[in-house]
């Protein structure tokens, strides 16, 4: 196994951070770790968090049962020193996690939708990424498993025993078995589940909740709360805010962009584009997306660009963003095949008036590859059965509960 010296790379950022004064709330609703204010907010860098703290168990969530915090990460960080990459997946995704963790370099929080079978499949995963990989996966990274409570494992090891049998680094990686017992049983994917846990399960005051194919630039964690420190302009409003970043696609043979100037060169090329462009471009259209691209790229560090809102033209955006555990939830009730399970989550903040912070120097690419739009007719189905339940159900439960705002819509 290759050996990766994770802590001569680390930075620590804890010191001197300033919030953007948003409330925090000091626990969440699953109850899943102990909080406290470990020290001064001032020794916290005058972000208003508190410590939460891992703590391992097993609980219903709807129709799943969740092994929370059911690998920890051997690394904890206070809730001021760090961001955390939420995140979902099935074993089937999980080669994406050491490029991540090479762009990341923090703290990760991941939930495994792992029904029936496939649980086993996704610990001998886990082992061949902490046995036979180059990234720090063991450092830095927690795993939560879900799964229906129809579709339950055989048998759950305890968490302490997992590791001591070992991956036979010589054969192949277990997600190049492309068979599922989701995909065996025509299981949906319940991508809102997942998302809820890891970030819900994340130990720092800020979370950036995505997709676990999406890479960021490297630098995000240092550049954002340095950005936090200086306090300046946007940062003081007192609306909620969350800080989007940009995303793009790759052409399948290239590499990622280290830094703004290259993305900015592929995208001139044609070897880049935004994402979703041949899928679904009103659902990432970035406002200001132009002058994003044609603004100095020579200035270091993050700054706000630009504050958008989710109206008008841009009324289905669905961005990915740095925010806090304050931010609403995603509803579960949605699913991957079904699509638009970000919209409904999106109205609220729409309504909340959130502002959308959009970070210049900061981007997401997603993995190299090219997306076009494909006819799937079980997927269409699903899309139908998911539209009629956000309209005659979901959507007018968000206007008893959060209200209606002028320009604002699912």
């Amino acid at each position: 196994m290759k050996t990766f010296n994770f802590f001569s790379q680390l930075h620590v950022f804890g010191c001197h951070v300033a919030g953007p004064g948003s409330s925090v709330m000091p626990t969440n609703r699953t109850s899943p770790v102990t909080t406290e204010h470990s020290t001064t907010l001032a020794m916290q860098g005058n972000i208003d968090c508190y410590d939460r703290r891992p703590r391992s168990f097993t609980a219903q969530r709807g129709e799943y049962w969740v092994l929370y915090n059911y690998i920890v990460a051997q690394r904890q960080f206070r809730c001021w020193e760090s961001v955390t990459y939420t995140t979902h997946a099935d074993f089937t995704f999980l080669d994406n996690l050491e490029p991540l963790l090479d762009r990341w370099r923090g703290p990760i929080s991941l939930a495994l939708h792992a029904p029936g079978t496939d649980f086993n499949t996704t610990l001998w995963t886990i082992r061949y990424l902490r046995d036979c990989g180059t990234q720090p996966v063991a450092d830095l990274v927690t795993f939560h498993f879900y799964f229906p409570s129809k579709h339950l494992p055989k048998a759950i090891p305890k968490s302490s025993t997992i590791f001591d049998t070992k991956y036979n680094c010589s054969i192949p990686p277990p997600w190049t078995n492309t068979t599922t017992y989701k995909s065996q049983k025509k299981l949906l994917y319940p991508v809102n589940v997942g998302r809820n846990i890891a970030r819900e399960m994340a130990s720092t005051h800020y979370v950036l909740a995505s997709d676990i194919e999406l890479y960021p630039s490297p630098g995000v964690i240092g550049d954002f709360l340095e950005m936090i420190r200086r306090q300046e302009g946007p940062l003081r409003h007192k609306n909620p805010k969350v800080f989007p970043l940009s995303i793009f696609e790759l052409e399948a043979s290239m590499n990622l962009p280290n830094d703004k100037t290259e993305l900015v060169a592929m995208l001139r090329n044609g070897t880049a584009i935004p994402f979703h462009k041949k899928v679904c471009p009103g659902c990432h259209n970035v406002p200001h997306s132009k002058e994003w691209l044609n603004a100095n790229t020579t200035q270091a560090g993050l700054r706000v660009f630009h504050i958008g809102k989710r109206t008008g033209y841009f009324v289905h955006w669905e961005p990915i963003y740095i925010g806090t555990h304050a931010d609403p939830l995603y509803d579960e009730r949605l699913s991957w095949e079904g699509k638009s399970d970000k919209m409904t989550q999106g109205y609220v903040l729409c309504v909340l008036d959130y502002e959308f912070q959009i970070l210049d120097n900061a981007f997401l690419v997603h993995k190299p590859g090219i997306k076009t739009l494909k006819k799937d007719p079980a997927r269409a189905i699903a899309a139908g059965k998911t539209n009629s339940l956000i309209r005659k159900t979901i959507f007018p439960e968000l206007k008893i509960l959060y209200g209606t705002k002028k320009g604002c819509a699912v």
